[in-house]
């Protein structure tokens, strides 16, 4: 989603907030739990779960291994629940022609460095740069050099939602917009 007008463009970017985070950390949280009950069941030689006879399962090695899993599998879902609730990654870029200035801003973990907010002038722009790597995993992530700070990405490194004519289209009109070199760079 964006906005722009002739002077100033906005791009409002999606945070952790989505549906395969949920998905994800939803799965997780409940295989982890599912371990985690398992390796408790068989150290109380109860049958907390009916699936599975506690006599089957013996608490050392078996029911110390699937509680060490169940705890880590809790530890990795409240972590990808948190990252949800605090939508880290999120923000906007506006570019504004007017006044020569680009701010970058992004919500990140809570701390002192939770709100990443850079500003710079649009004459420290070097360039528009696309980065394209093909294959199993493909990306395409679109950045923008500027002088004396590097590379800054503009957009998630692991969304791959842009086909390549997407976000090539997308820097060019950024470039075009901030009258500026545009890079492609391919990685293999």
């Amino acid at each position: 989603m964006n906005w722009r007008s002739k002077d100033i463009w906005i791009e409002f970017l999606r945070g952790s907030r989505k549906t395969s985070n949920f998905f994800w950390s939803f799965i997780l949280f409940l295989g982890s739990l599912g371990f985690l009950v398992v390796g408790t069941s068989s150290y109380l030689e109860k049958n907390l779960i009916s699936v599975f006879p506690s006599q089957e399962i013996l608490f050392f090695p078996q029911g110390i291994v699937m509680s060490f899993y169940g705890i880590a599998g809790l530890f990795m879902s409240s972590y990808l629940w948190c990252t949800i609730f605090w939508n880290v990654g999120s923000g906007y870029d506006q570019f504004d022609r007017k006044k020569g200035i680009v701010c970058i801003f992004r919500w990140g973990f809570p701390g002192l460095n939770r709100r990443i907010f850079l500003r710079f002038l649009m004459k420290d722009i070097q360039s528009i740069r696309i980065e394209d790597k093909e294959g199993f995993y493909s990306r395409r992530v679109l950045y923008m050099e500027i002088r004396g700070q590097g590379s800054i990405p503009l957009t998630r490194t692991d969304d791959n939602f842009l086909t390549p004519r997407e976000i090539e289209q997308k820097a060019v009109e950024l470039a075009f917009f901030c009258v500026y070199p545009l890079k492609y760079f391919e990685m293999n």
